[in-house]
Formats: structure tokens, sequence, C-alpha cells
């Protein structure tokens, strides 16, 4: 458990006047509602992306490979780049969720729940190429080392790109049942708020039985610390092994021992840009300002930096070691990039991958958060452009000019690129609307220590006893303030200001509504509306925030339904119907 004691000069990382009700309602929120506006847009456009992805597919896979714009020169292109870079968007969720963890980071806690599902998504995009590229995926489990009856069909244990199978699947694998784990507390809390029964049943099945006893904490950060301990090697270990793809080869630009910690740091680089990207659209669609805030943003920017600086010290380093070589091939492979038909492809990648994270050492940019949103997508189209660099450019000119040859994408590479990005969008859009986005158990377990409400108590010298107790929750009664009391309104006083935001029923000239039909709304609860004097749905159209939490301290029964179940919202549908 986080310590309750934090140094003045932080900056809070949970924002705004935060209870730790506030927290579960906030984050519960998006599950529980219903999907806005922009949501639907989104979506939209990315399973319209999908769709087209999976109609050059099946084209690829009932034509050949040969739709793809490869050649007998360029035999690897948009398939091996598109692989290494969703690969490497992977890493950064492990990175956040593992090694952050094993260093006690607190900042990881808002964010490390939608890093981990994007190294999920981002990873089933990756695994897509390998299979798309074999041709004919169906006869995929001859690679598999299985007894056969084709006598010396066998996989080649010394390959690299066996290994890849090896490394990426053990990182999926590791990296899924990580996130479930942190899962589990927060399908736990929405089973025990769901109204309707088939929504607490599923969520009951996939909490696993979670019931928050001490029992259950202590497993559960045991099981965390073991999970976290096994996949901090993987962040070294996929990348590394997807590098030996190239490193192992003698092709000139290649062969070169620079390319696992090279890779690494891209990797780690690109992934970070991934979740700024991700989380700065995330915590404007869900309102989450208060708990993703600035200081998050701010602090990935600065690793965005400094591995974007480790990556440009590793292309200067590769072309000095080319230079200092004295093997024309090597030192006419660099020249090439830099100043070849593929020019333009190098200078991007020099341009997004080292100049614009140079930015970042300015504090006002990097907690603009327009500029992080902008540098964030410019990282990794740069990152893009790195591996196209490292595999074209070193294969279109090969030791025999009479081969040399240029590579141009096909609309065929092109739709299956951007069918896996609407791919990964449709699948993260569809968890943001059914898990919690963020780890909501985690994050109360630093709101004494980091939550902007409790330092400005602590720091006011007043004590933080019984500052955890909430009116909506709890019927404990709160710590006497030996401050001057405030004088309270009464139910009367309550009531008016009800009615006055949400209007006053005339029998008169208005008749009474069902409000029974409105979900949440059962006959005691209808009864009891009416007794306040509200009796229709234009009055239940008109209510707000305001209006909520004044209707939940006159009741006392059921905090946070009417709110939760979006009584408004419902009552809205029924007037335009």
């Amino acid at each position: 458990m986080a310590s309750h004691y934090e140094a003045p000069i932080r900056r809070p990382l949970v924002t705004g006047e935060k209870s730790y009700h506030d927290v579960t309602v906030d984050v519960a929120r998006p599950v529980e509602g219903k999907a806005n506006k922009a949501w639907w847009i989104v979506f939209s456009i990315a399973l319209v992306a999908f769709l087209w992805g999976i109609g050059c597919i099946i084209y690829t896979i009932s034509t050949g490979i040969g739709v793809w714009g490869l050649n007998k020169t360029v035999n690897w292109a948009w398939d091996i780049t598109n692989f290494v870079w969703w690969v490497g968007i992977g890493h950064a969720g492990t990175l956040i969720s593992a090694v952050l963890l094993l260093f006690r980071q607190k900042w990881r806690m808002a964010i490390n729940r939608s890093a981990e599902a994007m190294t999920i998504f981002s990873v089933v995009q990756a695994g897509l190429f390998p299979i798309i590229h074999m041709g004919r995926p169906w006869l995929a489990y001859w690679v598999l080392p299985i007894p056969n009856q084709f006598g010396s069909l066998w996989v080649n244990f010394n390959s690299p790109l066996l290994w890849d199978v090896f490394a990426i699947s053990t990182y999926l694998s590791v990296s899924l049942v990580f996130w479930w784990t942190g899962l589990l507390p927060d399908f736990a809390m929405i089973r025990d708020r769901a109204v309707r029964p088939f929504q607490k049943k599923i969520y009951s099945l996939i909490s696993f039985g979670w019931s928050g006893r001490a029992k259950d904490w202590q497993r559960f950060e045991e099981v965390s610390l073991v999970l976290a301990g096994l996949a901090t090697p993987l962040v070294l270990s996929v990348h590394t092994i997807v590098s030996f793809d190239f490193a192992t080869s003698v092709i000139p630009g290649w062969h070169t021992t620079i390319f696992p910690p090279y890779f690494v740091a891209g990797a780690i680089f690109s992934g970070f840009a991934m979740v700024n990207t991700l989380l700065i659209i995330m915590r404007k669609v869900c309102n989450l300002e208060d708990y993703i805030t600035v200081q998050h943003i701010e602090l990935m920017n600065i690793v965005i930096m400094i591995t974007g600086s480790i990556v440009g010290v590793a292309y200067i380093t590769e072309l000095f070691i080319a230079w200092y070589s004295g093997v024309e091939y090597e030192q006419y492979a660099f020249l090439n990039r830099a100043t070849g038909p593929y020019w333009w492809a190098y200078w991007a990648m020099m341009t997004c991958n080292v100049f614009s994270p140079q930015f970042m050492w300015f504090k006002k940019l990097r907690t603009s958060i327009m500029f992080s949103f902008f540098i964030s997508i410019v990282v990794n189209i740069g990152m893009w452009f790195e591996r196209f660099v490292i595999i074209v450019t070193s294969l279109h000119r090969d030791y025999l000019p009479s081969s040399w040859t240029m590579f141009s994408p096909t609309f065929v590479d092109i739709g299956i690129f951007i069918g896996t990005i609407g791919f990964f969008f449709v699948l993260f859009l569809l968890y943001s609307r059914t898990f919690p986005v963020i780890a909501q158990a985690e994050v109360k377990t630093i709101l004494k220590s980091s939550g902007e409400r409790y330092k400005r108590i602590r720091e006011s010298g007043e004590t933080l006893v019984g500052t955890g107790a909430d009116a909506r929750t709890s019927n404990l009664k709160l710590v006497e303030d030996t401050t001057e009391p405030k004088p309270l309104q009464d139910d009367q006083e309550k009531l008016g200001n009800l009615l006055e935001g949400i209007g006053r029923f005339d029998p008169e000239m208005q008749t009474p509504d069902d409000l029974k039909v409105i979900s949440g709304i059962g006959p005691k609860m209808e009864k009891v509306l009416n007794t306040l004097g509200i009796y229709t749905y234009a009055q239940v159209s008109k209510m707000t925030k305001r209006e909520y939490d004044l209707l939940d301290e006159i009741t006392g029964s059921f905090p946070g339904r009417a709110e939760r179940d979006d009584w408004s919202g419902q009552a809205k549908k029924l007037l335009n119907n």
C-alpha cells in the first residue's frame, strides 16, 4: 500500500476534489453509460478501414502474394515493415506495467491498463502479417515443430524467424495474463454495480470470484510482482530477437551488432508515442482529465525524448561503423539511404525520430496537450519509415547492379496496412466500452498520497482521519470539524433547488408520465419521485450533475443510480419518440 506522505513539491496525480467513490463512478461511467457521438464516429471510420483490410486480405489469399509490390530483388517490404512496426508499438505496455511496477512508479497507475491493452491488440496485428505472407495460411500448421508424415519437413531451429514465433507468442501470453490479472478487481467493481442481471452474470464470470478479501489482495500483489519479474526480460528479448531477423544475415546495412539495443530503444520510443496518442484522445472522449493529467503526458514525453535521443545515437553509430569498417559495400548501403532514390524516406525518418523529440526539452511544449498529440503521431510515422528504410533500401540495390530495382506498394499492400490500423482501433474502442480503462483499484491506493484533495487537506495541517468516508456510500459520521461550522441546507431548501432546476409539475396543465419506463426506476422509486413533485419525462430530462446530487442527498437511497443509469438521457429519448 502506498504511503500517505508525499513531498509538497510533487504535483498531484489525481486532480479535482476526488473521493474514493468519485473514482469508482468516473471509471465505471464509460462502461455503464451509453457511447457518445464521438465514439460512434471514430468506431465507424475504424470499422470501414478494417473491412477494407479484410477485403484486401481475401483478395491476396485467393489470388496470391503476387498482388503485392514484391519482386525478385525486394522480396521483403511492407509486410515485414508493418510486422516490426506493430511489435514495436506493443513494447510500451509491458514496460509501463512491469518495469515501472518494479520501480514503484506511481504515475503508471492511471495509464498502465490502456497501455497493456494496446500491447495485446498491436501484437495481434503483428501476428497477421507472417500468416498472410505464407500465401496459404490454411497450411500454417506445417511450420509447427510437430511429428508429420512429410519425412524431412521440419522447422529450422537455427532460424531467427522461428525464434520470433516463440518470443512473440510468449510475450503475448504473459502480457495477456498480466493484463487480465490487473482487471480482476475492476471487473468485480462493475459486477457489484451492475443493474442488469445479464451484465452482472458476465462480469461475475470474468472476475473469477473476486471478493476483495485481504487474502485476494495478498495473492493479487504477489502474482503481479511475479508476472512483472517474468515480463521484464521480455521487454529486452522480444525486439532483440526481431532484430536478429536482420542482424544474422550478411546483407550490407543489416549485418550489424548494434541492432538489438537499437531496436529495443526504438520499440519503447514508438510504444510510448502510441500510448500518448491513445490516452490524449481517451482522456477527452471519456472525461478522464482528472486521472490522465498533464503530468502523465509530460512524463511520457520525457521518456519519448530520452529514447528518441538513444535512437539518434544509434543512427550516428551506424554511419560511423560503416565508414570505419572500410567495407565499400557497407559504406555504399548507407550512402544510398541518404542520397539514393529513397532519400526522402531516410530524411523523413531522421526528422521525425531524431529532431522532433528534441522539442520536448522545453517544458512549455512537453506540457502542451495538442503539441504532444502531434509529436506522438509524427514519431510513429518516423518509426514506420525507419523500418521501411532498413528493409527496402538495403535490398533494392544488392551486389549485382543488373538486378537493382525499386519497390512500389500496390493498393493491396496499402489496404492491408490500413486494415490492421482499423482493426486495432476497433478492438481498442470496444475495449473502452466494456472494460474499465483505468485501474481504479490501483488509483485508489495513491489517492491519499497523490490526490489533489488529500494533499490540500494535509498541507493545511488538518487530519486525514475520516476523510475517506463519503456521505453517498457510508453511514459513518465524519470527524467533527473544529473550524467554524458551515450552515447546512435542510431538505426543503434542497428540494426547492431541485425543482427550480427541472421545473415544477402543474396538475391542471400537465399529465403524469409512467416513470417506471425509465430503466432504474421501479414502483417504489416512482412513488418517492412523485412525493418530491417529479411526475414527467420533461422534468427528468432536465437533470444534470447538480440535480442528480441533490436527488441523492434528499432520498438517500441508491446513491449515484440516477446518474449511472442516465435517467436524463432516457427521458429525452422517450420525449422524442
